[in-house]
């Protein structure tokens, strides 16, 4: 999946202040190798930085051909809409326009071997599992 796939599937996105700088953002992805992540990138929209330690956060998340993610729990809701490709646990395969609700307590290792682009809410930071 190349950058050039993202654009056609991104909403245009905005943001700041209202009425005073809120307007067009531009999608920065940034590696995200924190929690064993291979061949994954992010865009955050809003973090722990703005939110606090156990805070939210929100992210567009790219999974670059084979992106992997080891085991982790989540100890509040995440969701997950997957915009482009596919993402795949133990549990399926879930394509693009598949909307994932993980509950609190649960565990899952999120892989893509094709690639795939989606929107992600964490009520809370994950936790790594042994």
């Amino acid at each position: 999946m190349s950058d050039q796939d993202v654009i056609t599937v991104l909403p245009q996105l905005y943001g700041g202040v209202p009425g005073e700088n809120f307007g067009p953002v531009d999608y920065r992805f940034e590696p995200l190798m924190r929690d064993g992540r291979v061949g994954v990138e992010m865009h955050s929209l809003y973090s722990t930085e703005e939110t606090g330690e156990n805070g939210p956060a929100a992210a567009i998340v790219r999974y670059l051909p084979n992106g992997t993610a080891r085991p982790h729990r989540h100890p509040g809701y995440e969701i997950i809409l997957i915009l482009e490709g596919e993402i795949e646990t133990d549990d399926g395969v879930y394509p693009a326009g598949s909307m994932l609700v993980m509950p609190p307590g649960s565990v899952h290792a999120p892989r893509s071997p094709k690639g795939a682009v989606g929107f992600v809410v964490w009520e809370q930071p994950v936790q790594p599992t042994q």
